[in-house]
């Protein structure tokens, strides 16, 4: 498995009478959601705005020259827009209820009129059995259409409702990802893909630096410290022995902030950010942010044995032994987090 050169860091008290009304609510709204929805991911309210970070720019990106199946909720032959980015939101409005799931999940749009003829606005709104494993008909760049996905989320009494998670499963640990399909489409694709090959021989952690004295426990820089080394990341690799790899381009690229998960350059090289990373100005693409509660295990890897290497001009510390993964879909069931293969 070949490893790519990292320019990363290249740049510059409440009444007891409240308790047990509130628990059996707790428990009712638990159990409602069991037996109501598909599989998701619960996060508690401390890990919201944690999650929203990522989301502060609205996204609405699809992948060109794909057609997703699926059953229609609303049929593109009465329901047209001019951009793909008005389709996209059309689907999300279907999103706002706050008593239930997602009425969309993907969208598929023709936007080239010379190629989409009488069909050019089409914008078709659809659900997907297995929003991890959409239904795609055709995948060419010669398909005119343009398809999209979007994850829900729904904010209940204490609790998060995700679509859309991944782990990354090491001997240390879990590490669940929250990825972002509407802003990161391709690299969506590919982490599917990825997921579908039911291995991942090769993917791993191989470069490993904490915090040290330049940022504090909540990834802030601390003033008049330099920003590295180290630069507060660990950093592998997400490319299986034969599943062919082909660069990614570049996607939205909001600035770096603690747990965002990016790609260095067009992958397969990515890394998992443990500081707010402002001084590199919004040049990687964010494909995912990794639940909060589980920095503590990406944290720890960065304590591993490491040996010093020189990467161009970059001082980097490099595993000993490189942390091996496992690339999972995370499901739940009786409110106990589980991961399952595909």
């Amino acid at each position: 498995m070949r490893r790519k050169p990292s320019d990363l860091g290249s740049n510059g008290a409440r009444r007891r009478l409240w308790i047990v009304p509130l628990v059996v609510l707790i428990f009712c709204y638990l159990g409602y959601m069991t037996v109501s929805w598909p599989p998701h991911h619960t996060v508690s309210f401390r890990s919201i705005s944690a999650l929203n970070a990522e989301e502060d720019e609205e996204c609405c990106r699809g992948v060109d020259g794909m057609e997703l199946w699926g059953a229609a909720v609303k049929w593109g032959t009465d329901h047209k827009f001019n951009t793909s980015k008005d389709c996209c939101l059309a689907c999300k409005k279907m999103c706002e209820r706050s008593d239930g799931p997602c009425l969309c999940d993907s969208w598929v749009f023709c936007g080239d009129r010379e190629s989409c003829g009488e069909k050019f606005g089409e914008c078709w709104l659809k659900k997907q059995k297995d929003i991890l494993f959409p239904d795609v008909k055709q995948s060419d760049e010669k398909v005119m259409w343009t398809s999209g996905l979007i994850f829900w989320k729904r904010r209940g009494i204490i609790l998060l409702i995700l679509q859309g998670i991944i782990g990354l499963e090491t001997e240390y640990g879990t590490i669940h990802i929250k990825l972002l399909p509407d802003c990161a489409p391709n690299s969506m694709a590919y982490i599917v893909e990825l997921l579908g090959s039911r291995h991942c021989a090769g993917c791993q952690f191989h470069r490993a630096e904490g915090r040290g004295s330049s940022w504090d426990p909540r990834g802030n820089h601390i003033k008049d410290t330099p920003l590295g080394p180290p630069h507060a990341l660990i950093q592998g690799t997400l490319e299986a022995e034969g599943v062919p790899f082909k660069n990614i381009p570049t996607e939205a690229c909001p600035p770096i902030r603690r747990g965002s998960v990016a790609w260095v350059g067009s992958g397969p090289e990515f890394f998992i950010s443990l500081a707010n990373h402002d001084e590199w100005h919004k040049s990687y693409t964010v494909f995912g942010s990794i639940l909060p509660e589980d920095i503590e295990i990406a944290e720890r890897i960065t304590q591993l044995p490491t040996r010093s290497e020189l990467w161009g001009n970059i001082n980097v510390s490099v595993l000993e032994n490189p942390v091996k993964l496992k690339l999972k879909r995370s499901t739940e069931s009786k409110g106990n987090l589980n991961l399952s293969t595909n």
